[in-house]
């Protein structure tokens, strides 16, 4: 399969454009990192969105879901023409409301000529990651009730497919980079999955509402709130072993993985403080509140004791459950 790059500068361009377009919270993020691990940690965010995409798109049945996705990501490993997937893609999300991620998906050749700029081995890493997600979230099409997942090793199994295996590839893209951080991390790498759980089940937490209200839910079926409020702030606390084990010298990808922690500890936090909340503004932070973090961020990222103090102060509310 060609990916031959027509005008590389103009197709960085884009990612960078429509990153900022489909999540402001990456946007802000990901261009902490080194330039080599911007362009590929910000083009497997891309490609895990449009994953993303076609799992909300409400309209489509599980199967219609499952074949899409096995298109995609034949597409991705170059089983097959990206317009095999392209095409049929837009055409079932025709009635799709989020312009901005329809485009994303019209530019998925963009996004892969990207991919195989990148060094071989990260393209592998990515290769794997994408082929996990959308396997796993194939399986779980046909497991969306408004009951919820099984049980909390169903959960676990999901918040892995989603993001769980993101912390690895972030793990396996850092040690390419950091010599050192790949000697922390050596026996530790159950940690790199517990940082991409603990901010995938902030999420699930956090749009709980809206996905009650379509008919959703990705909790675990017979657990509490309070439960599931005490796996995440486990989850955390492992995340923060992971953080402290990236070295000062690597400030960005420290400060990378710092800000999106600490959002989800403070937006944690905040959902521990009510009984229960209607919508998912209920307990979203304020621009305000991100701008001063990612500030705050700046200095703490070079001081474990800063992180910790962070983490002790905004975790209060979990601790007391």
């Amino acid at each position: 399969m060609n990916f031959s790059i027509e005008n590389p500068s103009a197709d960085l361009a884009y990612q960078k454009a429509i990153l900022n377009s489909v999540s402001r919270t990456f946007a802000l993020t990901i261009p902490l990192l080194p330039f080599p691990i911007e362009k590929v940690v910000g083009n497997t965010y891309l490609l895990c969105r449009i994953i993303d995409t076609i799992e909300d798109a409400a309209e489509l049945t599980p199967a219609s879901k499952q074949d899409l996705s096995q298109l995609f990501l034949d597409a991705v490993l170059g089983k097959t023409l990206v317009s095999k997937f392209v095409e049929p893609c837009l055409k079932a999300l025709q009635n799709y409301s989020n312009h901005d991620e329809l485009d994303l998906i019209a530019h998925t050749p963009t996004v892969l000529r990207i991919l195989h700029t990148c060094p071989a081995i990260d393209q592998e890493a990515v290769g794997r990651c994408v082929s996990i997600m959308s396997e796993g979230m194939s399986h779980f099409h046909g497991k969306q009730t408004q009951s919820g997942l099984q049980d909390l090793r169903e959960f676990e199994e999901y918040c892995y497919v989603v993001a769980g295996v993101v912390g690895e590839l972030l793990t396996s893209i850092f040690s390419q980079y950091s010599p050192n951080f790949a000697k922390n991390i050596k026996g530790h790498e159950s940690l790199a999955i517990a940082f991409g759980q603990a901010l995938q089940m902030t999420n699930i937490l956090k749009d709980s509402p809206e996905d009650r209200a379509r008919g959703v839910s990705w909790k675990p079926a017979h657990m509490s709130q309070v439960e599931l409020l005490h796996i995440a702030y486990f989850k955390l606390k492992e995340s923060l072993r992971y953080i402290l084990l990236i070295p000062k010298q690597d400030k960005g990808i420290r400060q990378f993985c710092f800000l999106a922690f600490g959002l989800a500890v403070m937006t944690l936090n905040k959902i521990a403080t009510q009984k229960e909340f209607n919508s998912k503004e209920d307990v979203k932070l304020t621009r305000n509140t991100v701008r001063m973090f990612y500030v705050f961020t700046k200095l703490a990222a070079s001081y474990d004791g800063l992180i910790k103090i962070f983490f002790h102060l905004f975790s209060k509310s979990l601790r007391k459950l």
